[in-house]
């Protein structure tokens, strides 16, 4: 995926695409509701890079009817007609399905509106040298002058857009934009880290592909999203025997089915590890439940606007997130039965939230627990 615009595509090297990742990680927490009830539904965004007027690689330039952009295309939708197939009530949400141009930012909205579980950007590489297999990239800091400035390089997409100043904060041109995007995603790294290295290994295992690795670099279509998110170079269409694997349907068969391999296996891993916090039975003491009172466990409190996903919660299910002034509090479980709330705040701490606290509610008015209590025992 490299721009076409005054630069010599050949001169594009391997980490081209990334940017595009980070573009959408940015825009994401400005599309979610204060309290967000878990969807069950699994939502894979799939996103074909480039379309319309940005072509992407034009490869080795010996083919003129094929390049990235429609190569992407095609694997992207093999890959969500498999998922369909393989895995009961996925949701697949395709940020284009035609040879359309879509600017970045519109990405990243697509996938946050969606409240999307993963967002997978699919490109094609390149580069000035010999070079072929396949790379999965998160967003991440530079680990060399090189990766810095191909993503620079990379990150001019954005310049084929009208008007692209009033969508992103990010310059272009400067490394410290660059260096400052990629520390919007931590929250979801762990888990971006996770599906890269599934991908990779399902390349090597079931594409019986070279597999290049992980990477991380500073990307813009990343940086948009709030969820995990990867970006993945499926070969490199300067290497000819690659170009010519890529525009054989049995050659995006096979990609399809590494990467829909992947993500099955990425949520087989993700519902293993959910925990299901339906309270626990115990007798009620009537004493202890109070009918106009709501009580929770708090288990973290931040400035960061977090999804309620189970996987950023240590598989916790059914957490709510509420901005109280300048901070987010995320509060597990709600009940009018204070013995059963205690059983949520002991499942928070087994899970690892050890300075997890029960707090009480009525209405909207924060009330003391303590003073409830004594007042019941009277």
């Amino acid at each position: 995926m490299w721009v076409k615009s005054q630069q010599n595509p050949k001169n594009i090297m391997s980490l081209n695409k990334l940017y595009i990742l980070f573009v959408i990680f940015f825009l994401g927490f400005g599309f979610r509701s204060q309290l967000h009830a878990q969807d069950k539904t699994f939502t894979v965004v799939l996103d074909p890079g480039h379309g319309g007027k940005d072509t992407g690689t034009t490869g080795t330039t010996r083919y003129k009817d094929q390049n990235e952009k429609d190569i992407v295309l095609a694997v992207a939708l093999k890959v969500g007609a498999l998922l369909e197939k393989e895995i009961p009530g996925v949701k697949i949400i395709y940020t284009r399905k035609t040879d359309t141009f879509i600017e970045l930012n519109k990405r990243g909205e697509i996938a946050n509106k969606a409240n999307a579980d993963l967002f997978v950007s699919i490109h094609a590489n390149a580069a000035s040298y010999k070079a072929n297999g396949t790379e999965t990239y998160v967003l991440g800091v530079h680990r060399n002058p090189t990766n810095l400035a191909v993503a620079k390089r990379e990150n001019d997409v954005i310049l084929l857009e009208e008007n692209y100043e009033k969508h992103y904060s990010y310059d272009p041109h400067s490394p410290a934009s660059i260096i400052s995007l990629t520390l919007m995603q931590e929250d979801y790294l762990d888990q971006s880290i996770r599906l890269a290295k599934i991908i990779e290994k399902s390349f090597a295992e079931v594409g019986k592909r070279r597999a290049r690795g992980v990477k991380q670099a500073g990307f813009v279509v990343l940086h948009q999203t709030y969820m995990p998110s990867v970006l993945i170079e499926i070969g490199f269409l300067s290497n000819k025997a690659e170009e010519d694997f890529l525009r054989k349907s049995s050659g995006q068969q096979k990609i399809a089915l590494s990467i829909a391999d992947a993500i099955k296996k990425y949520k087989k891993e993700l519902d293993k590890n959910t925990v299901t916090t339906k309270p626990v039975s115990t007798k009620t003491d009537s004493k202890f439940v109070f009918k106009d009172v709501f009580f929770k466990v708090q288990i973290a409190s931040s400035s960061n606007k977090v999804s309620t996903k189970p996987y950023n919660f240590k598989g916790l299910e059914g957490v709510e997130r509420v901005k109280v002034g300048k901070y987010y509090k995320y509060y597990l479980g709600k009940t009018h039965d204070f013995n059963s709330i205690k059983k949520y705040k002991e499942k928070a701490k087994t899970k690892g939230f050890t300075s997890a606290f029960v707090v009480a509610f009525r209405g909207n008015e924060r009330i003391s627990v303590d003073q409830l209590l004594k007042s019941a025992s009277k």
